[in-house]
């Protein structure tokens, strides 16, 4: 019986301790488990869930990326620049795409084959992006409040905001590419154990390259997409965008040590911060305690998973 217990817990952890917030803050609040509430968590969980999408890739190579929240400024600032080109909207998508994965391939190549730790690297590009950031807007927010772009931010397919299925589309194509794809085997390999991995054939350097590109175009996807919902772009905008996407990873049971992990149980970790950020504004607890008590969850959540290890 204990051993079913353990695989339980292991498999759907996450997923319960969801499910028992969900239900506290539902007794709590009885404004919580309305269709309106929970269609605003799910909205405001995609940016978060879309950076951790990427995130998660990389933390399974046995990487980190710090970067991810000025990268969400330097793109969503670089579109909405590149929107006053020709083809307005669609360059700028495509420029806020491109600057991402170009952030993404730089921290891959210091990581790769510049052999600067992943903390280093990113952390230097996270400092880089913001000062850009700053630099091209001059510290000012870029305002366009008209747009084809605004789309992707305040739009509705039926009755589903687009937000909410730019997320989905995310979290399919990084579970297709770790689940379906011989990369995604390359990844779990490359974590688990780099070495043998090395020693089997594959391409360690491109391979890291990939997941960190992988990650900046997620960042790049959110910046779009905040950018969108606010009808600006601000270059102070994503500061601890950064530690939300690694919470969401961690509590969805991806290992820092990289090899272990999944798109979905960084899903449900996304919206674990998601449901307690709302639970607690609804039932109006202050900001700094709600800083403490995340940071206790995360804790919480890796002191049970080297549980579960041992």
């Amino acid at each position: 019986m204990s051993v079913i217990r353990v695989h339980v817990l292991k498999s759907y952890g996450s997923l319960l301790g969801l499910i028992g917030i969900c239900l506290v803050l539902g007794i709590l609040s009885d404004r919580f488990l309305t269709i309106s509430n929970l269609t605003n968590v799910a909205r405001q969980v995609s940016i978060n869930a879309i950076l951790a999408s990427g995130m998660t890739l990389v933390i399974i190579t046995g990487g980190i990326d710090l970067s991810v929240g000025s990268l969400v400024a330097l793109t969503g600032c670089s579109a909405l620049l590149a929107m006053g080109l020709p083809g307005a909207d669609f360059s700028g998508i495509f420029a806020g795409l491109l600057v991402g994965a170009a952030a993404g391939a730089l921290s891959g190549v210091l990581v790769a084959y510049g052999r600067v730790p992943p903390f280093i690297a990113t952390l230097a590009m996270l400092i880089m992006a913001r000062g850009t950031a700053l630099a091209i807007t001059s510290g000012q927010p870029i305002v366009r409040s008209s747009g084809f772009y605004l789309f992707f931010g305040e739009g509705y397919l039926g009755p589903i905001p687009v937000p909410i299925l730019i997320m989905i589309l995310v979290l399919l194509a990084c579970h297709f590419i770790l689940s379906k794809t011989p990369m995604g085997s390359s990844i779990y390999a490359i974590g688990g154990n780099e070495e043998a991995a090395r020693l089997s054939g594959i391409r360690i350097g491109r391979m890291k390259i990939v997941v960190y590109v992988i990650s900046g175009v997620c960042s790049a996807i959110a910046g779009l997409v905040l950018a969108a919902r606010l009808a600006s772009a601000q270059p102070n905008t994503g500061v601890g965008f950064e530690l939300d996407a690694i919470a969401a990873v961690v509590l969805g049971g991806t290992s820092l040590m990289g090899g272990k992990g999944g798109i979905w149980g960084t899903l449900i970790g996304a919206f674990i911060i998601g449901v307690l950020n709302n639970g607690f504004n609804l039932l109006n607890v202050s900001p700094y305690y709600q800083l403490i008590a995340k940071g206790a969850i995360i804790i919480f959540a890796v002191l049970v998973d080297q549980v579960m290890k041992r």
